[in-house]
């Protein structure tokens, strides 16, 4: 089944409603925004690299009360245990069993605030449970429920303690995005709105855990052209031919680039996947997924300008000379 023109309109119109609310708690941030709840009805998991103090908390509050859900917020550290992130299995002396007791990952949004600080197996203990929505503790397999999504960030400032990410843990953020510091009338809002004690504005409550669900459902359902998925798959190819490249992008990263530019095409109203919507989802989803030359690196390339430079060379389908 395929998604009609009526219900792309519904779609659009309800993915606006979203994004609408939750600016009232981020002033001046709908390109951030949007992309959050891109990755939450692309079924997908969310990096910010952002210095402290932008509004990462909030993001993932008011994310999860936009849609009735629990957020949970967990402050990495280089002593956090995976039993902290998944929880444990405790020995009950009255039953004489063990009994799972389940960590904050079990919640609609989860907040993995600066999570390269934690040790690589505590890192580690993110990725079955983002990847495939369960918890596996004493052999007993636990789902976390449905929809979920992560939003870790990271400082990109100090990186005095940290841990760099693995490939293998970035390439399973569907997309990766900053929310920067607000622009002066944005700032100047939120300053008189403490001046004056004014609470911050709650988040309407627009849809429900099921119907978010069923967007997800829907916005898998977007026509996507044979042009379109062999434009993808050129761009990916160019990632891993660029000559600044170590580590290109991977078939996840070409399924995660199709399944975002679904949804991104749905909230515009969309029933079909244009070269645009590739276009405009090209660096926050492949960009994190690409290991560049150390010389290239040393010489101030950047994984962003990398994709920007892919996308000027990979003509889209409609630019292409037929012969």
């Amino acid at each position: 089944m395929t998604m009609t023109p009526d219900q792309a309109a519904r779609f659009a119109d309800v993915f606006e409603r979203l994004v609408h609310g939750v600016e009232q708690v981020l002033l001046g941030k709908q390109h951030v925004i949007r992309t959050a709840f891109t990755a939450l009805l692309s079924e997908g998991h969310l990096l910010l690299e952002d210095v402290p103090g932008t509004g990462k908390t909030s993001l993932a509050r008011a994310v999860a009360e936009s849609v009735r859900g629990s957020s949970n917020r967990i402050q990495f550290t280089p002593d956090l245990l995976p039993g902290d992130i998944t929880g444990v299995s405790i020995y009950d002396q009255r039953s004489g069993a063990f009994e799972f007791h389940r960590g904050p990952v079990f919640s609609t949004i989860v907040l993995a605030d600066e999570i390269n600080r934690a040790s690589p197996k505590t890192q580690a203990a993110l990725l079955e449970v983002m990847e495939e929505g369960q918890v596996t503790a004493d052999g007993v397999t636990h789902p976390v429920g449905s929809p979920f999504m992560v939003i870790a960030t990271q400082n990109p400032v100090e990186q005095a303690g940290t841990y760099r990410l693995p490939e293998a843990q970035l390439d399973r953020f569907l997309m990766k995005a900053s929310i920067g510091y607000p622009d002066h009338a944005s700032t100047v809002r939120i300053l008189e709105g403490a001046l004056h004690g004014t609470q911050p504005a709650r988040v309407p409550a627009v849809l429900s855990a099921e119907t978010v669900v069923e967007l997800a459902a829907l916005a898998r359902t977007v026509f996507v052209d044979a042009t379109i998925n062999d434009y993808v798959s050129r761009l990916i190819e160019a990632t891993r031919t660029a000559q600044e490249v170590r580590l290109g992008a991977s078939v996840r990263g070409a399924l995660a680039l199709i399944r975002a530019a679904k949804t991104h095409a749905a909230a515009l109203g969309r029933h079909y996947v244009i070269p645009d919507d590739v276009k405009s989802l090209a660096e926050p989803v492949l960009a994190h997924r690409l290991l560049l030359d150390p010389e290239a690196e040393f010489e101030g390339v950047t994984t962003s300008s990398v994709i920007a430079q892919v996308l000027i060379e990979t003509p889209p389908p409609g630019d292409r000379v037929a012969g």
